[in-house]
């Protein structure tokens, strides 16, 4: 037995920003493909920066899966988001090496500067740090990426002065 509720359903999404329009190319592209998933995933964090919930639930319905299967792989792969974000994600590596080596120091730095706790965005709207489990960077502990460049052997210093670099030029543009 199939369920039918949600075949003839008007979507409606709860952020405004969501212009479905974006993923429609992607969804028929990806119609029928089996394993696509997490390529389409990826494409709509892309286009609107987070997965919210009724999205998930939209692109569940389009593919034909169960809702719960789509956010099953949302909430195992860390690469996914289901809050938005600041424009700058600084991933905080907390695996033993890092841990080892200071990354409380680093996080009471990132806090301080910032002024938010974990997964907040910023007033200026610039960053979010969210700690994750490993960054596989081991030899660079304590460890820090933010966007797809990596920070190593960090202190509290060379936190705060990284992060008014990426300020400063966000204020130059």
């Amino acid at each position: 037995m199939e369920c039918n509720c949600a075949k003839d359903r008007e979507w409606k999404f709860t952020d405004p920003a969501i212009d479905i329009t974006l993923m429609e190319p992607v969804l028929k592209k990806y119609e029928g493909t089996e394993g696509s998933l997490i390529t389409i995933l990826q494409k709509a964090q892309e286009f609107y920066g987070y997965l919210p919930m009724d999205l998930l639930a939209y692109i569940a319905h389009r593919i034909g899966v169960k809702p719960a299967k789509v956010l099953g792989v949302v909430t195992f792969y860390t690469q996914f988001r289901t809050k938005p974000v600041g424009k700058h994600l600084i991933l905080l590596c907390q695996g033993t090496a890092c841990h080892v080596n200071g990354s409380a120091y680093i996080e009471e730095a990132l806090r301080d500067y910032l002024e938010v706790e974990e997964g907040e965005i910023t007033p200026d709207g610039l960053f979010t740090y969210n700690n994750v489990a490993c960054l596989g960077c081991c030899s660079l502990s304590p460890v820090m990426m933010i966007g797809d460049k990596t920070y190593g052997t960090l202190t509290k210093e060379k936190v705060v002065r990284i992060l008014k670099e990426i300020k400063q030029e966000e204020e130059a543009r």
